[in-house]
């Protein structure tokens, strides 16, 4: 399992736009597993839907699109670099996540090739899909905080 403090050491996110609370598997070029627990306590949920509040899809994507950073970085075995999300294809919402879901987001490795990445996201709640995309992404150099 990899925790919060591990993610927040790979992904360049913080509050609020870290989205994965942690990585419950992963299969170094292959596969991971990552949860997000949604609360009422989001901040997106104040312009969301007030007094109906739904997780927006384009956060779902978020969320898939931060375990897919993850297991792009652990199955590079790279350091001092960043992982870019580049692109979205085919993506659906068949259900509205709400607070109190539990997110099951599930990535698997389409196809790799140098530092490009493709993934197949899907997200669950109690087992079913709510939401699933084609990703991209990229390995870059991380540049110098200055």
């Amino acid at each position: 399992m990899i925790g919060s403090e591990e993610i927040l050491n790979i992904l360049p996110h913080r509050y609020p736009f870290l989205l994965v609370d942690r990585i419950v598997e992963l299969e170094p070029g292959k596969m991971a597993r990552g949860i997000k627990n949604v609360t009422i306590n989001e901040p997106f949920f104040q312009g969301h839907f007030p007094g109906r509040p739904v997780m927006p899809g384009v956060l779902i994507v978020e969320a898939m699109a931060q375990v897919g950073g993850v297991l792009a970085f652990r199955s590079a075995s790279v350091s001092n670099k960043l992982v870019y999300f580049m692109g979205i294809d085919r993506a659906r919402f068949r259900r509205p996540v709400v607070p109190g879901d539990t997110v099951e987001l599930v990535l698997n490795v389409v196809k790799s090739r140098g530092s490009i990445w493709v993934f197949k996201g899907e997200a669950f709640v109690d087992k079913n899909l709510v939401a699933e995309a084609e990703l991209m992404a990229t390995i870059v150099e991380r540049e110098g905080k200055g």
